[in-house]
């Protein structure tokens, strides 16, 4: 496959010539040259900008992602990093779900007033566990 300027990498990508140029700012992605003014690529940029794209969907910060490719741009990926990322998403999922539970719930109680519903009053005194978790982690000097 032959080179790629940026606006080729762009449209096939899906991502703005500015995100490209910020990628290759960070060192996530290098130019090979110019033609004119456009920066040119090698092909194998856009399965990089997909693994960058895979890990910014599964909340990887673009500085961790930077540290999955080795000295020789080839993926270098700890797998037990990974591990620890889907456990993190389960317990995201696992809160995401009882939220919604919660609220299709309080959307249809037949209860006259919420505060009278025993399943509610549950969810409130869950919600405000969670918050009193949170406000623990907080940095010293954190008040409400």
């Amino acid at each position: 496959m032959r080179d790629l300027d940026i606006a080729e990498v762009a449209q096939r990508s899906g991502m703005p010539a500015s995100t490209l140029r910020f990628y290759e700012q960070k060192g996530l992605i290098a130019s090979i040259g110019r033609r004119g003014l456009r920066r040119l690529f090698d092909a194998e940029v856009l399965e990089r900008l997909a693994l960058i794209a895979l890990g910014r969907s599964a909340g990887f910060s673009l500085d961790v992602i930077a540290l999955m490719f080795g000295p020789d741009g080839r993926p270098r990926i700890d797998r037990q990093m990974l591990a620890a990322k889907a456990e993190e998403l389960d317990g995201t999922i696992r809160r995401l779900s009882a939220m919604r539970d919660g609220l299709r719930h309080a959307a249809a109680c037949p209860a006259p007033s919420h505060m009278e519903c025993p399943t509610f009053r549950r969810i409130l005194r869950t919600a405000a566990a969670g918050a009193v978790a949170a406000r623990g982690k907080q940095a010293p000097g954190w008040q409400s």
